[in-house]
């Protein structure tokens, strides 16, 4: 299956989940059309495809696959509407439309993002999924890496270091925890999501995650200054303007895309043994590294 028919396979899939459970509750109304704004505006879904793609490695899909998907896009919306609020980044776009702040109003945006980021562990830990083992483990998963060992803390590190010079070391720390720790969660939940618990074929899809997760962070700072706004769907040159630590910054251009090559050569190396079953693995790899946007 290319890449293009695997996006909209997985596109309709987590889009229908997400549209089933998240219109349930009349009194949020409001609250919701912020929330579906967020999460139906024009996002790739590189997460959940990297659920589906992993699980596609031992199984087939299934309900459970569907809600780590759903969740793990859940918790990516709500931390970009929090990263474009005035206090954060204080951005005006997001995938060429106003972020929700401006599309809506600033506590209005706080709070989706607080109802969306509990509206992953509504799904993960939803009874009639029947699978309370895996579901716990789930759960642990995307705690870890959303909150102060993950993600959150990555933005703390981001927000702290405005305007200060970091190191290389510093630097992929920040991200590790930022961006590649949801990425990282992707991935495994996918596989736990069908059964896959052996912690040898953990580490291995692991290392995948971990080269392709810093692979896009190293993009998206290179896109930051080699794409113009309308091909981003944000300002150019939003990082730089806010001197933020970057790649490009550090390594130079040249530098910053010599590093993405090697991390994608590790990732598609790492998880080439698993068969022609990879296959969207490894194409999801070529994407990171070659988008524009």
């Amino acid at each position: 299956m290319i890449l293009t028919d695997f996006s909209h396979y997985t596109r309709s899939r987590v889009d229908t989940y997400l549209t089933q459970k998240l219109n349930q509750y009349k009194p949020a109304q409001h609250l919701q059309e912020a929330m579906s704004y967020s999460l139906f505006n024009g996002g790739k879904r590189v997460r959940p495809m990297l659920t589906y793609a992993t699980a596609a490695l031992f199984d087939e899909a299934n309900e459970l696959t569907d809600a780590c998907a759903a969740a793990i896009e859940a918790i990516h919306a709500y931390s970009l509407i929090h990263d474009d609020l005035p206090a954060m980044d204080n951005d005006d776009l997001r995938r060429g439309k106003p972020t929700c702040h401006i599309r809506f109003d600033e506590a209005t945006a706080i709070l989706a993002g607080d109802a969306l980021q509990t509206f992953a562990f509504e799904l993960l830990s939803s009874p009639h999924l029947n699978r309370a083992d895996l579901q716990l483990q789930l759960i642990q998963e995307l705690v870890v890496a959303s909150g102060r060992h993950g993600m959150v803390t990555g933005q703390m590190i981001d927000l702290a270091n405005v305007g200060k010079n970091i190191d290389l070391a510093a630097l992929e720390q920040m991200h590790q925890h930022k961006t590649g720790a949801l990425i990282r969660a992707s991935v495994r939940m996918g596989a736990i999501s069908v059964g896959l618990t052996q912690p040898r074929t953990l580490a291995s899809l692991d290392a995948y995650a971990n080269a392709i997760g810093l692979a896009f962070q190293v993009q998206d700072d290179i896109i930051d200054i080699t794409s113009d706004t309308d091909t981003l769907g944000k300002t150019q040159f939003s990082d730089e303007e806010a001197n933020k630590p970057t790649y490009p910054k550090l390594l130079g251009l040249d530098g910053a895309q010599r590093l993405a090559q090697d991390l994608h050569h590790q990732a598609v190396s790492t998880i080439s043994p698993f068969g022609k079953n990879a296959q969207p693995l490894i194409e999801l790899a070529n994407y990171i590294i070659g988008r524009n946007h």
